[in-house]
């Protein structure tokens, strides 16, 4: 997984389904249901005990995320981080977006998680612009590293080139510096 690791923060494209780290996030709706896009992917990957875990669970709001165990997943665990849908920016979609990263943070962080992949939440059928959605991801995430010990690491998991470039490039803003590995 050839990655450069910036204040804790490391982008990686690839399927986050496939990745040897304590939590992998889901980009999962309200209903904590399968869908499609990412969170298809972590459910077909994962198997079916995690559909089951998930309806136990019941529901969870726009910015806020749920633990379940990683079932079939190389990850240990799965947090299902409840993203906002965009509605144009004026309705606290950014908002949203940031609490849903720090309470997928702060659940890794109570299983002193080495390690968290996250998707683009939001980016997909949600609507939320991509360019807007990683800063949010990087901004929200750099704050947090450097209140807390865990996780030691966050990776930002890309389906794509263009998305990891985006990451990459709103490291930089905020960093000053990131050279992919």
């Amino acid at each position: 997984m050839p990655q450069a690791t910036v204040n804790r923060m490391s982008v990686h494209v690839g399927d986050i389904t496939a990745l040897d780290v304590d939590v992998v996030v889901n980009a999962a709706n309200e209903a904590l249901r399968p869908g499609g896009g990412v969170c298809g992917a972590i459910h077909r990957a994962a198997g079916p005990a995690l559909a089951q875990a998930c309806r136990r669970l019941g529901h969870c709001a726009p910015g806020g995320a749920v633990l379940t165990p990683g079932f079939g997943l190389k990850a240990r665990h799965v947090i299902h981080a409840v993203g906002p849908v965009w509605h144009g920016g004026a309705s606290g979609e950014a908002e949203l977006l940031a609490s849903c990263y720090r309470t997928a943070l702060e659940l890794a962080a109570d299983i002193e998680a080495e390690d968290i992949a996250f998707p683009a939440i939001s980016t997909g059928v949600f609507g939320f612009p991509p360019a807007e959605a990683t800063d949010v991801a990087v901004a929200t995430s750099r704050a947090w590293l450097a209140a807390h010990p865990w996780p030691r690491r966050v990776i930002f998991c890309c389906f794509d080139q263009a998305m990891g470039a985006l990451y990459r490039a709103s490291l930089a803003r905020r960093t000053g510096r990131y050279r992919s590995g």
